[in-house]
């Protein structure tokens, strides 16, 4: 080890003192080789200049060096590409070396900023998972036109394993599927599970604690995990899937063209699979794929039956025997006409219940740009196909026996229309209850009153809709006339 004491008293002893190199060796206890070489040294750093005291480096020749003219290409043309996308094109062009030699070169043709430090929490293997969505702007060259895509991310805290799919939209039904999918590719539910503030699972905060929304919740119990959320403002907190939507952007999305979105889709897997799991990651120091193969034990495992991601809602069937969603018609029964039936979607069918739980009918989804307005069988609206009068008789019967003497004064006060308006009267059932129809009714026996529409306007001015309150008919005064006729 260098020693400037000791050096400084060999000049001084032999330049100051005129001592042999014999005896500042015996004095000193050091050999006289050393001493000669320090006496040397020293010598010639008094006797030159700065510049002669260096020695020019002979530059070696690079593998990299056919490329770099390429490189420089591609920096001008996405200032932001990763050093890993870098690589995968010039390995392509023939190039046999290694990534790093690439990333010393771009350190130093790079501008480095400095940044912000910001502590990353780390967790146990299969403790946590975290989701997110993100938006990017592509062209495709099919079209030529750029578009809105939306990427779904879901990555294993621990391994920095990751799903990403392609989806069409952020809603909480999305969520769910791809959630699902991203179990089924990972082949495991971690623990927990974090996400940001989106409607899909957060409702509200209360006294500085997340409102979890119900089916969210639902969801959650169902996989056996803890829901977790950010802090507002801070979205740092969920760095370990923010991040990596950085990484992709330069990664995958730079460098690279598509001809439409089934396209992307499969670039995407391919990517996931052969670039996204092997990579040296920058934290870790190791592949996601061989910290996932640690991780792996420690993950839940899959249910049985997958959660049912299906919307179920409530839907009357309309005059013309269909339900409708989406501007397109589904045909159902005639015998359903003006029921309230329930209704299952799914990604690919409909399904369509009587009001007593029986599915009744089946229908594939209409796909997007179809022209064609109904789904299964149309129907005419001529009077011929229209559900038979008789039916419709019998029907209204079974709201109760008092509607046998309201069918009869309608024939007699609407001779010509009496089957329109019973037509009309039935078909209030599908938006009023049955109840209020019978009160509303009544109303009109008493005042005499047998038009359809008459029933239906004492309905909106004093009834809610159906599975709503019953009919509360407003009390009015009666008139001196009035008072004397009931007398």
């Amino acid at each position: 080890m260098k020693d400037e004491q000791l050096e400084n008293l060999i000049v001084s002893l032999y330049h100051g003192r005129d001592w042999s190199i014999r005896k500042i060796s015996l004095e000193l206890r050091v050999s006289r080789r050393r001493v000669r070489r320090v006496l040397v040294s020293k010598r010639v750093l008094r006797d030159t200049t700065p510049e002669d005291r260096i020695k020019p480096k002979q530059r070696r020749a690079s593998k990299l060096d056919p490329y770099k003219e390429h490189i420089g290409e591609l920096l001008g043309k996405y200032p932001d590409i990763t050093a890993q996308r870098i690589y995968e094109l010039i390995c392509e062009r023939g190039f046999d070396g290694e990534i790093t030699i690439l990333r010393n070169h771009l350190k130093q043709v790079c501008q480095v900023v400095s940044k912000k430090p910001i502590t990353m929490v780390e967790t146990d293997p299969g403790q946590r998972g975290a989701h997110d969505w993100s938006e990017y702007q592509i062209t495709f060259t099919s079209t030529g036109g750029t578009e809105k895509v939306i990427i779904f991310s879901f990555i294993l805290g621990y391994s920095r394993r990751q799903y990403m799919a392609l989806v069409d939209d952020q809603t909480q039904r999305t969520l769910f599927r791809e959630l699902i999918s991203a179990f089924i590719y990972l082949d495991g539910v971690p623990r927990e599970i974090k996400s940001d503030n989106q409607k899909a699972c957060v409702d509200r905060w209360e006294i500085g604690q997340p409102v979890y929304n119900r089916r969210y919740l639902e969801f959650a119990t169902h996989y056996r995990f803890r829901p977790l959320t950010i802090t507002p403002g801070n979205p740092t907190e969920n760095l370990k899937v923010e991040r990596p939507f950085y990484y992709f952007g330069r990664s995958f999305l730079k460098g690279r063209k598509f001809r439409n979105r089934e396209d992307l889709r499969s670039q995407l897997r391919q990517w996931l699979g052969q670039i996204n799991d092997q990579r040296i990651h920058g934290t870790t120091r190791q592949r996601p794929i061989e910290m996932y193969q640690q991780e792996l034990p420690c993950l839940q495992p899959l249910p049985k039956h997958h959660y049912d991601t299906a919307l179920v809602t409530h839907l009357s069937v309309n005059q013309e025997s269909c339900v409708q969603w989406k501007g397109y018609q589904y045909v159902v029964p005639c015998e359903y006409m003006h029921e309230v039936c329930a209704v299952r979607i799914t990604d690919e069918s409909m399904e369509v219940y009587s009001p007593e739980g029986e599915r009744i009918v089946t229908h594939p989804l209409a796909e997007k740009g179809r022209k064609e307005r109904y789904v299964g069988k149309p129907q005419k609206t001529s009077k011929r196909n229209e559900v038979p009068i008789a039916n419709v008789i019998c029907r209204l019967k079974d709201f109760a026996p008092e509607m046998e003497d309201f069918i009869e004064q309608v024939k007699q006060h609407k001779v010509s229309s009496w089957g329109y308006h019973l037509r009309k009267t039935l078909a209030l059932k599908a938006i009023y209850h049955t109840d209020d129809i019978l009160l509303a009714v009544r109303r009109a026996r008493q005042y005499k009153v047998f038009d359809a529409s008459t029933i239906e306007g004492f309905l909106k001015n004093n009834s809610e809709p159906r599975y709503s309150a019953h009919l509360s008919i407003k009390p009015r005064k009666q008139s001196n006339h009035e008072s004397e006729r009931q007398n």
